[in-house]
């Protein structure tokens, strides 16, 4: 069985990234994957669509945000915005990089879940060059999980006196947001690298990318698959597909599952969305 390859990526900043290699079983890449996670979730979530992905002949690059999964340093925080879409701009030019040493004709494709769609959107329009194809897997672009009024005026408050370090717990604190599978539940609840609580400096990066991701979607122009689960509690898929029709590719899909609920990861059926996955990704750059 194929297991991952645990590195390290040192940002700009000197801030040294977790990231999983899984790496292909055929001959050739087929394309380098570079996945962005969710705002509580790590790489070891995904195990299982990283192995299948690898066997498919596919290269998984799996990156742990910055201060969540293995990333001790600086728990739950960002500085801003831009930091974020920095590492991952710069752990993709490095990953082309390492695609035209290897196999320059292979596509590099930005994967993202959840929250992590709204990351991967932001850098795919500020970086188009870096990114051949695009796959946001229910993403947390337009949530319907919120901060409320009261949290948006002390978040307001927080950031006129400054206090940025303060943590604050994740409005997510149910596990069966994320599946209905009592298991998959437990593995949540268990999990030491679940991320907990984000600092007030985060909850301000995050509404800088609200901003940014919702106001640029229309400039992204590679070929794009998205994914949505039709019984996620957390995810505003009507606004979501709102939003996929405001996006400027000319190749992009949109693939439901209506009885799934938010981590398609974590379904009983689950093989079902990676093969869909797998057959969009040998589609790009053909």
């Amino acid at each position: 069985m194929i297991e991952a390859e645990h590195h390290e990526f040192v940002a700009s900043d000197g801030y040294g990234l977790a990231w999983q290699r899984w790496p292909s079983q055929s001959r050739t890449v087929r394309a380098y994957v570079v996945a962005l996670h969710g705002i509580q979730s790590h790489a070891g979530w995904y195990e299982h669509s990283s192995r299948r992905l690898a066997e498919a002949g596919f290269e998984l690059c799996f990156l742990d945000r910055r201060g969540s999964g293995r990333n001790a340093v600086a728990r739950g925080d960002a500085p801003h915005a831009d930091r974020l879409i920095h590492d991952v701009t710069q752990f993709l030019a490095e990953t082309r990089h390492r695609r035209d040493l290897e196999s320059p004709a292979s596509p590099v494709v930005l994967m993202s879940v959840s929250w992590g769609g709204k990351l991967a959107a932001a850098c795919a329009a500020r970086r188009p060059e870096l990114v051949d194809g695009i796959a946001l897997l229910y993403p947390g672009i337009r949530a319907r999980v919120r901060p409320g009024c009261w949290d948006r005026g002390r978040l307001r408050l927080a950031e006129w006196l400054g206090v940025v370090d303060r943590l604050v717990d994740i409005p997510l604190r149910d596990p069966a947001l994320f599946t209905a599978d009592a298991n998959w539940q437990q593995f949540i609840e268990d999990d030491p690298l679940t991320l907990r609580q984000l600092t007030v400096g985060f909850l301000l990066a995050n509404r800088q990318l609200d901003r940014h991701s919702q106001a640029n979607i229309e400039r992204i122009r590679c070929p794009l698959l998205m994914m949505l689960a039709g019984a996620d509690r957390i995810i505003d898929n009507r606004a979501t597909r709102l939003l996929f029709g405001k996006i400027g590719s000319q190749q992009k899909r949109l693939v439901e599952y209506p009885e799934a609920q938010h981590t398609l990861e974590f379904e009983p059926k689950r093989d079902e969305f990676i093969d869909d996955l797998v057959g969009w990704l040998g589609d790009v750059g053909v």
